[in-house]
């Protein structure tokens, strides 16, 4: 991999705006921008102090191309540790385009997705979980994902993976040097020492590797599965959940034939709501295609919303459960059978039991609903009448107390696979301690679980790995 020519890149959104920025890196950065910009006061742009910014105009030859502002950062102190020269001009897509063929033609080098951030974690800048995080904080579309990016963009993360690796190798370094005087059987390792830390090392793995979980529910927001009959209300409640009208609404039963799906944020974490069709029995080839992809959104849901009509078969005279009507006991007794059908199909999916319409229920037969269905949720989704209720209950479902404490949260899953992996290698080095095996070979768990530590941060990497990581980046980035 060749890091040390000079790159280009438009830094801002392609297309036309308002500003575009177009950005340089490289040891010849700031020769190659001198070479196409004129100040407007004369001054020689590579001559100028570092992280100040400059009128002038882009030239090709003689032709003013536009102007623009020239913002200079010299090495060490800029983003990517080298030279860097970004342009600020006007938004144009024909101006970008003439200004990026100039450098071009100048010396530059089009920048490959997510080099700039690359170079800036080659040079030290970060380390390579930090770096990931820059996409992270990017693609990050609800308070809940920006505060796990910022937070491990900052190094909360790696700080505590590097914390225990320094410990490790100290330990590691007194094992191995005990190899070298094994004719004399000498101890440099203190073995209750060691034991203590390796519990504490255990304890930690699994904390993090625990709170991937919650992680990765807050990083790409919770899938909702909103399930039902026919005609009980579920577009209508996507709608009141999103506020828009985002599905069509009909009395005609099996009107959503395909999934509906939309994002809200609800207390900064992302859920994504999914109208599913109708399940029932019948003989439409379309509506049954719907059904089936229904079931296939409720396996990839992490909460299922079932959603029935409460005023089906309810009659306002049953005084209770009990002395109610056959035909009464015969619609609770079917939407418990699909409940349970439900739960059984899917017993790890956290599941919300919905009676909407309740507007047109009274009292006496919303107890009634309450007393025939545990853990009933009451709403109608056509005056909003405990739709915040049912958000707020959603929210209880992630768990946001590690959020809020800034404790280390796990979001992604090449870390999470290290963790799993150096948390193996551990309990091995665990059961050789327990053992009483040789300093050699407890030396050989060890050497691994500290590979798979520097695989998170970047000690230990390999051009593979970089290229797959880093090409998830956007070019200019």
């Amino acid at each position: 991999m060749i890091h040390n020519d000079t790159i280009v890149a438009l830094a801002t959104p392609a297309g036309a705006g308002a500003i575009a920025i177009i950005r340089l890196s490289g040891n010849n950065a700031i020769a190659i921008a001198s070479q196409v910009f004129s100040s407007i006061s004369g001054k020689v742009l590579s001559a100028q102090k570092t992280h100040t910014v400059h009128l002038g105009h882009l030239k090709d030859g003689e032709r003013i191309i536009d102007e623009v502002l020239a913002t200079i950062f010299k090495n060490p102190n800029s983003y990517t540790g080298e030279d860097v020269v970004e342009f600020s001009c006007h938004g144009s897509h024909y101006i970008q385009q003439e200004i990026i063929q100039l450098l071009l033609r100048k010396g530059c080098r089009m920048a490959t997705a997510g080099e700039f951030t690359l170079r800036a974690f080659l040079n030290g800048k970060m380390d390579l979980s930090q770096a990931e995080a820059v996409a992270d904080l990017i693609a990050s579309d609800s308070a809940a994902s920006h505060q796990l990016a910022i937070q491990q963009m900052r190094g909360g993360f790696s700080n505590e993976i590097k914390r225990l690796r320094e410990e490790l190798l100290n330990f590691a370094s007194l094992i191995e040097l005990e190899l070298d005087f094994a004719e004399e059987d000498v101890e440099f390792a203190n073995r209750e020492e060691f034991q203590k830390l390796i519990s504490k090392i255990t304890q930690v793995l699994k904390r993090l590797i625990d709170s991937f979980a919650t992680g990765n529910v807050l990083k790409n927001g919770i899938p909702v599965a909103i399930v039902g009959e026919p005609n009980v209300g579920k577009s209508t409640l996507l709608n009141a959940l999103l506020n828009e009208e985002r599905a069509i609404v009909s009395d005609i039963a099996g009107t959503t034939r395909d999934t509906i799906e939309d994002e809200i944020s609800i207390g900064g974490v992302g859920f994504r709501f999914i109208d599913t069709a109708g399940i029932r029995e019948t003989v439409d080839v379309i509506e049954g295609l719907g059904i089936k992809k229904t079931f296939e959104k409720i396996e990839q849901a992490q909460v299922v919303i079932y959603l029935f009509d409460a005023t089906t078969g309810i009659a306002e005279e049953t005084p209770s459960a009990h002395r109610a009507s056959p035909s009464v006991r015969g619609e609770i007794s079917a939407i418990l059978l699909e409940i349970e059908k439900i739960r059984n199909r899917f017993p790890q999916k956290q599941l919300v039991i919905i009676a909407n319409k309740v507007d047109k229920l009274s009292g006496v037969e919303i107890e009634n609903l309450k007393s025939s269905i545990k853990n009933l949720f009451m709403l109608s989704a056509k005056t909003g009448e405990g739709v915040e209720a049912l958000k707020t209950t959603l929210l209880d479902f992630v768990n946001t107390g590690a959020l809020r404490n800034n404790e280390t949260i796990v979001t992604n899953t090449r870390h999470y696979d290290a963790l799993l992996k150096a948390l193996e290698e551990i309990i091995k080095v665990q059961e050789g301690i327990d053992n009483n095996l040789s300093g050699d070979l407890l030396a050989i768990d060890i050497r691994q679980a500290l590979y798979y530590f520097g695989e998170i941060t970047g000690e230990i990497t390999n051009d593979d790995l970089l290229g797959n990581i880093f090409a998830n980046f956007c070019i200019g980035k």
